[in-house]
């Protein structure tokens, strides 16, 4: 039995990172969007309790530091499963850009575990299992555009607001370095509480565009960690205040970086907005065009 599983990458529209909890972890308000570009996982039963992963992109380690390999022990643990699988994955998604790749492919094999097991798992059971691997995987069980509260593992579908973002076209660009998550965080965390946005004005700036059914999306958009990234990488606030100055845009980066994004106007110049990503961060930069998924 052969299954592909389709992996979106996402964007945080909205980040306001609150604190720092006693276990370590950040506690975050953030609405995310999924996106149409994404990875692709295919899944082929193998020998009994024996799970291999090729990918690609040489990049991407295959071994069992890889979080597809980790949600495949994980399931085992949790279910018992007697099976196997070969993972096959197809990057489209770049590492170290902030857009949840190596998340989504471990909720990507999750989901195709269970369809092999016959459903072994349910709804909840599967969010639990998710949440252990990773603070965003949970958002991945999700279709829509979500709120993610605590350290990412508690997610809700936005609700009626997610017509305003649904179907948006999105420009994704990446410079050619990666940012470390982990990193990231223990940079803001040594600033604290710099950048902290507290709970209260986070919850009331997010309850302010929710309430206000004609703020366009580009009103929502908002990251914190973008005051430490921007002190470290000066390369990101310089191009993201070009493309304001030149074409009127609301760039923000998502989650800890490196990549930003865009949301454009159907009619938007996407071939010179694009000269201008290149113009200022090479011929190694990544840009594709998108849209936000419904």
């Amino acid at each position: 039995m052969e299954l592909t599983i389709f992996s979106p990458a996402k964007i945080n529209l909205y980040l306001a990172v609150t604190g720092r909890r006693a276990d370590g972890f950040h506690d975050l308000l953030s609405v995310v969007g999924q996106l149409g570009l994404g990875d692709v996982l295919t899944v082929e039963s193998g020998p009994p309790r024996t799970f291999t992963l090729t990918c690609d992109d040489p990049q991407v380690p295959v071994d069992g530091s890889n979080l597809v390999l980790q949600a495949a022990r994980a399931f085992v643990a949790a279910t018992g499963w007697e099976g196997g699988a070969a993972f096959r994955l197809i990057k489209h998604i770049p590492v170290g850009a902030g857009l949840g790749g190596g998340s989504s492919n471990a909720v990507a094999a999750l989901r195709a575990l269970n369809r092999l097991a016959s459903e072994e798992l349910d709804a909840p059971s599967l969010a639990v299992l998710a949440a252990q691997l990773g603070s965003d995987c949970t958002l991945f069980l999700h279709d829509g555009p979500v709120v993610m509260q605590g350290r990412g593992e508690r997610v809700e579908p936005l609700g009626p607001a997610a017509a305003r973002l649904a179907g948006r076209k999105v420009l994704v660009f990446k410079p050619g370095f990666g940012i470390n998550t982990g990193s990231a965080y223990r940079r803001m965390a040594a600033e604290a509480p710099r950048w902290y946005l507290p709970p209260p004005a986070a919850r009331a700036q997010l309850a302010a565009w929710l309430d206000s059914p004609t703020a366009p999306a580009e009103q929502l958009l908002f990251n914190s960690m973008e005051g430490p990234a921007f002190v470290k990488f000066c390369a990101l606030p310089a191009l993201l205040d070009r493309l304001v100055e030149r074409f009127g845009l609301v760039p923000r980066m998502s989650g800890s970086g490196s990549a930003c994004f865009a949301l454009l106007a159907d009619s938007a110049p996407v071939a010179d907005i694009t000269a201008c990503i290149h113009d200022a961060w090479g011929p190694a930069a990544w840009v594709v065009e998108t849209r936000l998924r419904g």
